[in-house]
């Protein structure tokens, strides 16, 4: 639980975290929060758009459409990777979801099945649409899935949050589908690699993990973590010079 963050706050956090940002017209001001409360917040929830093009998802999730209004999001992120603020307050994207879910966020708990639609998620979440048709076969490009890692994990980091506050929108509301094409566990897991304290190491001749990990971390079987950490293909192919991150004791 926790208050929003500022209009000035969210570009310079999402800027930290490595992120391009784009300013969308009057978006600092840009919100619902006629229509209901805003926060306290608890999460961040990933949708994607079943749109396509950056300039017209951009322009829809602003805008919204008839029966709809916009902010539909906080931001949009495009293929390419780069973020677009679209509203700051209450923005219509999350609508009403499970009660447990909410708790289990708060509790940054394992979920459970969303089975009913009864608390506002409005009010609750900071909302990412993700630029993809969501037909299964639209691609996500690999700086559009780092760039909805990065995202996370600034707010998270921000807000002194775990990975488990991030959900989609399918494990938020009954019926939903978004987002389509890469699965949850898998996405906080990579948010969890990048909100992981490391520290640098510089690889030696005759290094291996094993022996990386033994004398840095003072238990060589943790040799695993180095390679999650630094998403190594074969944990054998370390090279002298090599820059690896470790996680802190």
């Amino acid at each position: 639980m926790a208050s929003p963050l500022s209009a000035s706050k969210m570009v310079e956090i999402l800027r930290a975290e490595g992120l391009t940002v784009h300013e969308v017209r009057s978006w600092r001001t840009h919100n619902r929060n006629s229509k209901g409360p805003w926060g306290p917040v608890n999460g961040v929830m990933i949708h994607h758009t079943v749109t396509k093009g950056t300039d017209a998802s951009v322009r829809i999730c602003y805008d919204g459409y008839e029966g709809l209004p916009g902010p539909l999001c906080h931001g949009v992120i495009d293929k390419a990777g780069h973020v677009h603020l679209v509203g700051n307050g209450r923005a219509n994207h999350a609508g009403l979801g499970d009660d447990d879910v909410l708790k289990a966020v708060v509790a940054e708990s394992a979920l459970p099945a969303d089975n009913e639609a009864n608390t506002d998620g409005n009010r609750h979440f900071y909302g990412f649409e993700a630029i993809n048709l969501g037909n299964g076969e639209d691609p996500w490009p690999a700086e559009q899935l780092e760039a909805i890692e990065r995202v996370s994990a600034a707010i998270c980091r921000h807000h002194g949050w775990s990975e488990r506050s991030v959900i989609g929108h399918k494990e938020w509301q009954p019926g939903k589908q978004d987002p389509r094409g890469f699965g949850m566990d898998w996405m906080r897991g990579q948010i969890r690699d990048r909100l992981t304290p490391t520290v640098t190491y510089t690889v030696r001749t005759g290094d291996t993990l094993w022996s990386i990990a033994a004398s840095k971390l003072g238990d060589g079987n943790r040799w695993r973590e180095i390679a999650s950490l630094n998403k190594l293909a074969d944990a054998d192919e370390i090279a002298p010079g090599q820059k690896l991150k470790l996680p802190k004791k």
